[in-house]
């Protein structure tokens, strides 16, 4: 049984850093895909935002305009850990963020969709 835990979240002012952990236990080979999405306030499951993924196979990491240059997704394959450092953090980050893993290459093209397995989610806040 695949299973997927964040921590990390919490609040900070503009400008600060936090890093999300998700570790995951259950996963198979197959699983190639790993990333972080996020819900902001207001917006649908469906309209998960992929921020920043990673091809587990070999570290390519793949990541959205906004958040480029400003945040970073690492793996640690003895831990079975992924992480989000999120850096410059800005209001418009605020939201709830999502670990992903699935075997589907559209995660790692940043594509939601229901079927890949996801974490319970982490409540990130940034106040100006």
């Amino acid at each position: 049984q695949v299973q997927l835990v964040e921590s990390g979240g919490g609040s900070v002012q503009t400008g600060g850093s936090l890093r999300l952990s998700c570790a995951a236990s259950g996963l198979t080979y197959s699983t190639k895909c790993m990333g972080w999405f996020r819900q902001a306030p207001g917006k649908e499951r469906e309209e998960r935002e992929g921020v920043a993924t990673i091809y587990t196979r070999d570290g390519r990491t793949y990541y959205a305009d906004s958040v480029k240059g400003r945040f970073t997704i690492s793996q640690d394959n003895a831990k079975n850990t992924l992480y989000l450092q999120m850096n410059s953090l800005k209001p418009e980050d605020t939201a709830a963020y999502y670990c992903a893993a699935s075997a589907d290459w559209r995660l790692c093209s940043r594509i939601y969709t229901d079927s890949y397995f996801w974490g319970q989610g982490t409540q990130v806040t940034v106040s100006s």
